[in-house]
């Protein structure tokens, strides 16, 4: 019979920021285990339960008996099966007897290639299992590779001691309205199951069968078994409660509050308005990491007094538990202004010092190093780019000062942030204030990028100073590991030089970070291989804006120094793809690339008088005649020009190749037939290679 099939294991709490990855893998490893051994249909669906005190999945369409297999097994090669005079060897009948059929015969045996050598093959019926047998051996090699972050060692009550990431109480195994006799940690199973510490109905509760394992959990239990329906469920409430302000609630935040409740029910707390003077990242950030509270703000993103909560009690009365979370969270936010208003009594620029003590890498010196290094390169930075050099050399100076506060050194995620705060108090210069927190932007895949010049110019010098510094001393990214998140400084650094169409050569960039730690005892420059990380980069990013493979090679295969305007000449290659002449002349120019590779071009122009045939003639006049609009519409930027121009030229090229031998046995036409070539290749090629077009 064919039945939903459900396994419970009913725990002590288990630990939050783990439950969803628990209870996905033991869904998945009942199903996985099951259907490996036939016992599911292939419409059968695997629904995960987990609530802060049990795994759980259930599964439709389950068989009580897996279906009989035919199973074609190979014995042994005919050269062991038999001895030199054809008859059945002793190695034969060892191994019909381990296969469990020792009574078999020669004759019954199919001879057949198993693909090297002639080998004997016995066909057979081997019948279904009964789901009983094959579902302890799933529950138990599931429990095994279970991902849990610290196991835990316990005593049943009989006195055996065994293991497991919380203790177990009780083990529920139901195939349709039939308990599945299992084991498991000292337990045997049944059908019953506990709801909620307070709000059930008391005692254990029986299942009557698995399909009616969720609605009486949630009906006679008080318990809502499924997480996403728990965190829908929290979400939900907590927008009605929000009203017209706007609650903070991150996805990781939900997720674990939802793994912290059986019943969530959402209240409204306040704190008092006093908090509001700190800034409210600070408020926000110890509310969410240190109560799992989740803050409102107003329309404007200004931070209200008052926050939610979500409790695992429902009553008519929750002054209770309003006041007791109001009454934890004010030490809380008291701590934050103590922080706040003592890190006001020094400025930033007093800190500086500080930073000899702490150590950025043992091979690269100090936080106070590091940040010389920033600043002089932010300053060459911002004289490429005509910013203001003393605004770009003091965000620099003071962008990690705040490391030394309080508040940062109790809410590391608070680094920048706070900076930004105090250099404001301060009476810093805005952009210096905002490069505090600026210069760690991009933190993020598409995360915003610095608003100011200032922010932007920080930015790009802390990222480079990181890639060619680590790079320099044998760190850069190996397989998936990336300690120093090299990846993510080199595409910031791309992703701000392609978006804010920055003028900078890759190679003058690397240069000037190289060039900041000329006194690094035994430093080797890595600006080449750092060069070509960066370019990797940008391809990935390219191809996630829906640029197609051959069209970002098409750009990026000539190695480009400037990456400011690689967009443009994307789209421009994108509408050049679209034209009906670009397949042709996408393949000429392979195979002229193809053909210079092989014969280097001679020196010099196209001499005029060395055009014999008609169709070189045809085609030098008309490179002659499109050669001005080319590079009139290239000197402006306009890419999509200056390619649509070239498309002129596809009959006479393919009439060049139909009619003219390039590799002519006169060396004088060879070569002027190969400048020719050349000098189309070079303004075919200015705007990219579009050879990489061709199929």
């Amino acid at each position: 019979m064919n039945q939903t099939l459900l396994v419970e294991l009913q725990t002590e709490e288990l630990p939050p920021k783990a439950l969803v990855k628990l209870g996905a893998a033991f869904a998945a490893g009942i199903e996985g285990g099951l259907k490996a051994r036939g016992f599911l249909e292939d419409g059968s669906v695997a629904t995960p339960y987990t609530t802060p005190r049990r795994l759980a999945v259930s599964i439709t369409h389950v068989r009580a008996k897996s279906p009989d297999k035919t199973i074609r097994e190979k014995v042994l090669p005919v050269a062991v099966a038999l001895d030199k005079e054809g008859k059945p060897s002793a190695p034969l009948a060892k191994k019909l007897a381990a296969l469990g059929f020792p009574d078999l015969t020669v004759d019954q045996l199919e001879r057949a290639s198993d693909g090297k050598a002639e080998s004997f093959f016995y066909t057979y019926t081997a019948a279904g299992t009964e789901l009983a047998g094959e579902l302890q051996a799933v529950l138990q090699e599931t429990v095994a590779k279970l991902p849990i972050p610290k196991v835990m060692s316990y005593q049943r009550p009989d006195g055996e001691t065994v293991q497991f990431v919380r203790p177990v109480h009780s083990l529920l195994a139901l195939h349709g309205e039939q308990v599945v006799p299992l084991t498991l940690l000292g337990l045997s199973s049944g059908r019953e199951t506990l709801g909620h510490r307070f709000l059930s109905h008391g005692g254990t509760i029986a299942i009557a069968s698995a399909e009616q394992y969720a609605p009486v959990l949630e009906n006679e239990g008080k318990v809502v078994a499924s997480t996403a329906a728990r965190k829908e469920s929290i979400r939900k409430q907590l927008l009605e409660k929000a009203g017209a302000d706007q609650v903070l609630m991150p996805e990781s935040l939900l997720d674990e509050v939802a793994a912290l409740v059986e019943w969530p029910v959402v209240y409204e707390c306040h704190f008092e308005d006093a908090f509001l003077a700190v800034p409210q990242e600070c408020l926000i950030l110890t509310m969410q990491t240190n109560q799992k509270y989740f803050a409102l703000t107003d329309a404007a993103g200004k931070l209200r007094s008052r926050f939610l909560i979500v409790s695992n009690l429902a009553t008519d009365d929750p002054s209770a538990i309003v006041g007791g979370n109001e009454r934890v969270v004010r030490p809380r936010l008291s701590d934050a202004k103590f922080f706040f208003e003592q890190d006001k009594k020094k400025t930033l620029e007093s800190r500086l010092p500080l930073l000899e003590n702490v150590v950025y890498h043992n091979k690269l010196g100090t936080q106070a190093a590091r940040t010389g290094r920033v600043t002089r390169l932010a300053g060459a930075i911002a004289r490429h780019l005509g910013y203001d050099v003393l605004l770009a050399e003091r965000g620099a100076q003071l962008a990690k000062a705040d490391l030394l506060t309080d508040m940062v050194g109790e809410f590391p995620e608070l680094q920048g942030i706070m900076g930004t705060y105090y250099a404001r108090h301060d009476g810093e210069p805005e952009e210096v204030a905002l490069a505090a927190s600026e210069h760690y932007q991009p933190r993020f895949a598409g995360d915003a990028l610095p608003s100011t010049n200032t922010g932007l110019t920080v930015a790009l010098a802390d990222k480079l100073e990181t890639l060619v510094g680590i790079w320099s001393i044998g760190l850069q990214p190996t397989g998936e590991k990336d300690p120093f998140a090299l990846r993510r400084h080199a595409l910031g650094v791309m992703r701000m030089l392609v978006e804010k169409r920055l003028p900078l050569p890759l190679s003058q960039l690397l240069a000037d970070a190289a060039s900041v730690f000329e006194y690094q005892p035994g430093f080797k420059d890595p600006s080449v291989e750092v060069k070509e990380f960066m370019l990797d980069r940008v391809r990935g990013m390219l191809r996630e804006r829906g640029f197609s493979p051959n069209e970002v090679e098409a750009v990026l295969a000539q190695n480009p120094d400037r990456v400011d305007d690689v967009v443009q000449r994307l789209e421009a290659v994108q509408a050049f793809a679209a034209l009906p002449e670009s397949a042709s002349l996408a393949a000429a120019n392979k195979r002229i690339t193809n053909i210079l590779k092989k014969t280097e071009a001679p020196a010099g122009g196209v001499q005029e008088k060395l055009l014999q045939e008609e169709a070189e003639r045809k085609l030098a006049a008309s490179v002659q005649r499109v050669r001005p609009d080319v590079d009139a519409a290239f000197a402006r930027g306009d890419f999509t020009g200056t390619l649509k121009t070239l498309a002129q030229l596809r009959d006479d090229v393919d009439a060049f190749f139909n009619d003219v031998m390039v590799m002519a046995e006169d060396a004088a036409l060879r070569n002027n037939r190969l400048a020719l070539l050349s000098s189309l290749h070079g303004m075919m090629n200015r705007v990219a290679d579009i050879s990489k077009l061709a199929a």
